[in-house]
């Protein structure tokens, strides 16, 4: 009773895809023919290489089968064994499909394996099923279900074979016009060892196929090139002219001269090299804007200025030049005003080798009694905030080069992150690690080597 019972069920999957989606297919093109709804007779991918009526298939698949421990392919006369591994999965599958929504297909497999006493065996499977798949676009989803006989082969437990059922679902998505990949997940059901007749047990599998379709009508259908330029024109972004890669438009040049629009970037313009962009000159003096330093001041060569734009001769041009008789002072300080000046004695304290900051042997860790002397260091940025510094750390000679330049520059990050806690912005301070590198006093002494472990401050510009 209990065999009867699985060939009944057996038989109502086989029976739905047949019923159930052609009704679906049938909802679906009265659905998406309306207008406002999903056009699927456009092109593109979804809408290619969709299923039709009489198309043959052929397949070779590739997977892997879970055998069941509970297997009955074994002669009477011999034990029963497990088997041992994950068989690999080979076969070739042969389909008809009268209907775009219904099919049969034919497939024959052999699945290796071992048995869990590590003698060889091999599995095999011939199998006949019907197949209901969803033909609204190219990416078909689809059932199988169906029966056939499976059996193994190995020394130990000889030669045998029993009735199979089996059934799953997939997916099918085409490469091209005669080409696809497909995934099916499929449980296969067999006599179970030992048991009564009619109870089964499961051997899940799932297979990758590659799969060439043998006769499909629409490939030999002319795809339109109206323009004729090689380029079909569902891919040609302009299919009424004749172009050329990528996108089968013609190469143009709307303004003459010899830069291609597509490199050209004053398409409208004619210009010159390197852009196709023609030379500017905003005040007419004839030194073009990209070598006018006063561009848009009428001047004279070289530099495109006024001969009296820079009497002090400080390289600071016109308004910008606050003290334009007298040369700037460049001493990193305030050097972009014009004038001539001093660094404040509070900044030239904060220059050079700065005492007073100590760390733990061998660590980045700044010690308390350093604190009094960076602080100092903050009130002096706080009162001159246009004020830029590079903190350098140093080390002696004493240990690999790598680990000292590692560590100069963690103490010098150590006391940037000191003062930016306090309240200065970050881009203010610049830090740098020279390890060994630049050493003010001999390191063969231990004095020398104390006044090479030292933190510097250098004023930037």
């Amino acid at each position: 009773m209990k065999m009867k019972s699985t060939w009944l069920c057996v038989l109502l999957l086989a029976s739905l895809p047949e019923t159930a989606l052609a009704q679906s297919d049938a909802a679906a093109s009265a659905s998406f023919s309306t207008s406002g709804g999903l056009d699927t007779s456009s092109s593109g991918y979804l809408s290619e290489n969709k299923p039709e009526d009489g198309l043959f298939e052929v397949s070779l698949f590739g997977g892997v089968l879970f055998p069941s421990k509970d297997h009955n392919f074994h002669d009477e006369n011999k034990s029963h064994q497990a088997f041992r591994s994950i068989a690999p999965d080979i076969g070739l599958r042969l389909g008809y499909f009268p209907l775009t929504f219904v099919g049969a297909e034919l497939e024959g497999a052999v699945m290796p394996t071992r048995t869990e006493d590590d003698d060889s065996a091999g599995l095999w499977a011939f199998r006949g099923h019907l197949v209901g798949q969803l033909p609204l676009y190219s990416v078909v989803p689809f059932v199988v279900a169906g029966g056939g006989r499976m059996g193994a082969g190995s020394n130990a437990m000889g030669s045998d074979g029993d009735p199979l059922f089996h059934f799953g679902l997939g997916v099918k998505a085409p490469l091209d016009d005669f080409l696809m990949l497909r995934l099916d997940v499929r449980d296969n059901l067999t006599q179970k060892n030992g048991a009564d007749d009619g109870s089964l047990t499961h051997h899940p599998e799932v297979i990758g196929s590659l799969t060439f379709v043998l006769n499909r009508k629409r490939s030999l259908k002319p795809r339109p090139d109206r323009d004729g330029d090689g380029f079909l024109d569902d891919r040609d972004a302009c299919p009424d002219e004749a172009g050329a890669a990528p996108d089968g438009c013609p190469v143009r040049d709307s303004d003459g001269d010899g830069f291609m629009d597509a490199q050209d970037a004053c398409p409208s313009e004619a210009g010159v090299a390197p852009d196709g962009c023609p030379l500017r000159d905003r005040d007419g003096d004839g030194v073009t804007d990209e070598q006018d330093k006063c561009p848009d001041t009428a001047g004279v060569a070289p530099d495109g200025c006024p001969v009296d734009a820079d009497p002090d001769k400080d390289g600071i041009l016109g308004d910008a030049d606050k003290c334009p008789n007298e040369p700037e002072t460049v001493n990193q300080y305030q050097d972009d005003d014009g004038c001539p000046d001093e660094v404040p004695e509070k900044i030239k304290q904060f220059t050079g080798v700065i005492e007073g900051i100590e760390f733990d042997t061998g660590k980045a860790t700044i010690r308390p009694a350093s604190n009094k002397r960076l602080n100092a260091a903050y009130d002096v940025l706080a009162e001159f905030p246009s004020v830029r510094v590079e903190i350098s750390g140093h080390t002696d000679t004493d240990g690999p080069r790598e680990r000292n330049l590692e560590l100069s520059k963690a103490r010098a990050d150590a006391v940037k992150a000191y003062l930016v806690a306090k309240g200065i912005a970050d881009g203010r301070i610049a830090t740098r690690g020279a390890g060994p590198d630049e050493p003010i006093a001999d390191n063969n002494s231990w004095a020398g080597k104390q006044k090479n472990r030292r933190i510097e401050f250098k004023l930037l510009k």
